[in-house]
C-alpha cells in the first residue's frame, strides 16, 4: 500500500508531508501510486479536497481520530483523519496496491475500466495475495483502521514533543529530520 501523510494547520496551511510505502509484511517502503507522474499533485488534491468532509465530520463525531472519511474512486484512495485539541488535522492518503488485470485488453477501459476491474479483482485477487488480516487487503477493514490509528496516535505523541520545543512558533513548517524519521518509523511499525 502506498500511503501519503500531511499535517495541515487550523488554516489548511501544510506544516509536514510525508509519502511512504507499506513496511509490514515483506513490503520495501517505497510508495507505488497509480499515475506516479501525477501522484505528488493529485495526493495534494485530493487531501484538500477531503477537508470539508472533516470539519464536517469533526462536529458528529466526538473522537480525534476520525478513521476513514472520505474515497477517490479514480485513483481507488481513502483518506484517514485525525484532529488534534489545538486545530491541526493529520490525514493520511491510502491507496492500496493495484491488483493485476485478469482481462488482456488494452487502455480502452481508461480510468472507470481500471476502477472496475479493481472492484472485481478485490474480491479474488486480495484474498488469495493476502490474509484478511492484512492491512493492504482491505483498505477500510477494522484491522486497517486500527493499524492508522495506532500510527495517528504515535505521530500524535511525536507532534505534541516537536510543537513544544521552544524553537517552534505555531504554525511553522516542520523541517526536523528527527520528526521525520519518527514519522517514518510509526509508519514502518504500523503500516
Amino acid at each position: 500500500m502506498s500511503y501519503y501523510f500531511t499535517i495541515l494547520s487550523p488554516t489548511d496551511v501544510p506544516l509536514f508531508s510525508l509519502t511512504f510505502g507499506t513496511s509490514k509484511a515483506g513490503g520495501d517502503g517505497i510508495a507505488r501510486f497509480r499515475f506516479p507522474e501525477s501522484a505528488q499533485y493529485m495526493n495534494q488534491f485530493v487531501v484538500h479536497a477531503s477537508l470539508d468532509i472533516v470539519e464536517e465530520a469533526q462536529w458528529t463525531n466526538g473522537s480525534l481520530y476520525l478513521k476513514h472519511i472520505d474515497t477517490y474512486p479514480p485513483t481507488a484512495s481513502h483518506v484517514s483523519a485525525f484532529l488534534t485539541p489545538s486545530g491541526a488535522r493529520f490525514i493520511l492518503l491510502h491507496q492500496p496496491p493495484q491488483l493485476p488485470s485478469s482481462s488482456g485488453g488494452g487502455g480502452a477501459g481508461g480510468v472507470a475500466g481500471s476502477t472496475a476491474s479493481l472492484a472485481a479483482g478485490l474480491g479474488t485477487a486480495a484474498t488469495s495475495r493476502a490474509s484478511s488480516s492484512s492491512i493492504a487487503a482491505n483498505p477500510t477493514s477494522p484491522q486497517t483502521e486500527e493499524a492508522i490509528r495506532q500510527f495517528m496516535n504515535e505521530v500524535y505523541e511525536n507532534w505534541v514533543k516537536t510543537v513544544m520545543s521552544p524553537f517552534y512558533r505555531q504554525g511553522m513548517q516542520v523541517t526536523s529530520s528527527v520528526f521525520r524519521s519518527r514519522v517514518t518509523a510509526a509508519g514502518r511499525k504500523w503500516l
